[in-house]
């Protein structure tokens, strides 16, 4: 069902294309699908500036729909903990009750009873808000049903954060049951069109319902909103029967995959290329974006190259040179990035700078407004969220700061997370928060030794030249291979392939076979492997 659900990222969207921005920024999307898990990386200009993974056995999602079950309620937090299926109980607390709540237990109670069929929330009659300073034992018991929303992700040793305040998000529109509020994304500038949203979707939108309008629909017409808004109804409305059927913990209403929703979120921008090494999920994604935007059908592109899509399109490098400790950029300057339990450090030095500037505030602007550039893709890469501290090398003219300062904020417009950046202190500290709602995404970049395992000492790597043709020497004799692929490190494969009487091709001549040679580098140095000329391991 995965890659069925691959193709759901586009519902109900139309591809807008931005002549301005498409000439600034070549943007590429890269999807590799492989046995355990779907990884997504955004390229724009060839850097990779995003990394989604999602794992086939992930449980909990954000926007996934649960049926809990209170275990216990904590005045002093004015929060409840719910049984939700996670080994660690999640987290709701009175304010992420929503004000409809005690309508969206009417409206549970209605469907846990077997005897009653679904009545349209149209006809639902709504009950009176819960109060704003209320608190939570007025509201709810131990051993109480509820049905809630995962809000965050488990992090670390804490549960999910739940809310009550049901939202079933679409490309365009997010509708929320048992509200009566249409508001406008805060993203789309033009006061007429805002002006134009609401009175269309206020227009089409049923009773009982309130709706967000989202950044993409802007500009889109009500055929194309109205039909949006009818899917998410039925999404909605088809909850009903699952309920009835349920028992605490369950989940009622899954959102799409991460690796969808990823997709669908990012789908607001033009894109030059998408590229997939799965041709089923390659003919799904073509056929729906030729339904929907006939001129753009062509951005979907199959790979089907013998080196893996990663190693292709150079992501593989850069994961390892992007997901360390230390991160270089511009001119030899580099960060050092630390992670606590409370928040995240990021260092900026400059490292072993040109010595033509003899002007030390002018070398420390340039460092810093250079350093906000990987600062801002560091965060979306690596998805690091709540509090973000920066020790920028220290200014002393206020406009300098500010002007780093300013450099920030319009970096980190780009990013779909919310945010808030504060001004320098006088130390040159600056204090960023950014939305977490799922765990950091970590990369192991330090690789153990393939041979020692970590023990310090390994056999020379001069004779690994010697072990590969031993190797090669036993495929051919004994199980007959002609044609085979030796995949190693890009260093070993630069040894083999040296010189014109190279060490490949006196290997060819000797042991009359074909031999071709590729560069892995996501492979550790003393890595080798053959491959058969269907690309299948030998063994």
């Amino acid at each position: 069902m995965l890659l069925f659900r691959l193709v759901l990222f586009v519902t109900t969207t139309t591809i807008r294309t931005n002549q301005n921005d498409a000439q600034k920024v070549n943007t590429e999307l890269v999807i590799d699908l492989r046995a355990s898990e779907v990884a997504i990386a955004l390229l724009e200009d060839k850097q990779l500036v995003e990394l989604n993974k999602e794992k086939s056995n992930i449980q909990f999602s954000v926007g996934d729909i649960y049926l809990g079950k209170i275990k216990k309620i904590m005045p002093g937090l004015n929060a409840a903990f719910v049984d939700v299926g996670f080994e660690k109980d999640a987290f709701l607390h009175y304010l992420d009750l929503g004000p409809q709540f005690l309508t969206l237990n009417k409206f549970l109670q209605f469907a846990l009873s077997k005897k009653n069929k679904f009545l349209s929330q149209s006809k639902f009659k709504l009950e009176p808000e819960i109060d704003k300073d209320g608190k939570i034992s007025s509201v709810l018991t131990n051993g109480q049903i509820v049905l809630v929303q995962i809000a965050k992700e488990p992090i670390s040793t804490k549960g999910p954060r739940l809310s009550a305040e049901i939202s079933i998000a679409g490309r365009n529109l997010v509708l929320i049951p048992f509200s009566d509020k249409v508001s406008i994304s805060q993203k789309i500038s033009s006061p007429e069109e805002k002006k134009r949203l609401k009175r269309l979707v206020e227009s089409i939108v049923p009773k009982n319902f309130g709706v967000i309008v989202r950044t993409a629909a802007e500009g889109k017409k009500v055929a194309t909103l109205d039909a949006e808004l009818r899917n998410l109804i039925k999404k909605w409305e088809s909850s009903f029967d699952k309920i009835k059927t349920s028992s605490p913990p369950s989940l009622i209403l899954g959102e799409l995959k991460r690796t969808s929703a990823i997709l669908r979120d990012m789908l607001n921008v033009s894109f030059n290329s998408i590229y997939v090494n799965d041709d089923v999920v390659y003919n799904e994604v073509k056929d729906y974006i030729g339904t929907i935007a006939p001129e753009k059908e062509k951005i979907v592109k199959l790979y089907s190259g013998k080196v893996p899509i990663f190693e292709n399109f150079g992501i593989e490098k850069q994961i390892k040179g992007l997901f360390g400790k230390t991160v270089s950029f511009k001119s030899g300057a580099y960060l050092i990035i630390e992670h606590t339990e409370a928040l995240h450090v990021i260092d900026v030095n400059s490292g072993n700078r040109s010595k033509a500037s003899t002007d030390q505030e002018t070398t420390a602007l340039e460092v810093n407004l250079a350093a906000t550039e990987e600062i801002t893709r560091q965060l979306r890469l690596r998805d690091m969220g709540g509090i973000i501290v920066v020790d920028f090398i220290d200014m002393h003219l206020n406009e300098n700061r500010q002007m780093v300062y300013e450099k920030m904020k319009e970096l980190m417009s780009k990013d779909r997370a919310k945010h808030n950046i504060l001004p320098l202190s006088k130390f040159g500290l600056m204090q960023i928060t950014r939305q977490r709602v799922r765990p950091e995404l970590t990369i192991q970049t330090l690789e153990k030794c393939p041979t020692c395992k970590g023990t310090g000492e390994i056999t020379p790597p001069i004779l690994l030249d010697e072990q590969i043709e031993n190797r090669l020497a036993f495929l051919v004799n004994e199980k007959r291979a002609k044609r085979l692929t030796l995949k190693a490190h890009p260093f070993v494969v630069a040894f083999i392939n040296q010189g014109f009487c190279s060490k490949r091709r006196k290997w060819q001549r000797k042991y009359k076979c074909r031999l071709r040679v590729s560069p892995i580098s996501s492979y550790n140095f003393l890595e080798y492997r053959f491959f058969d000329k269907n690309e299948n391991e030998i063994v």
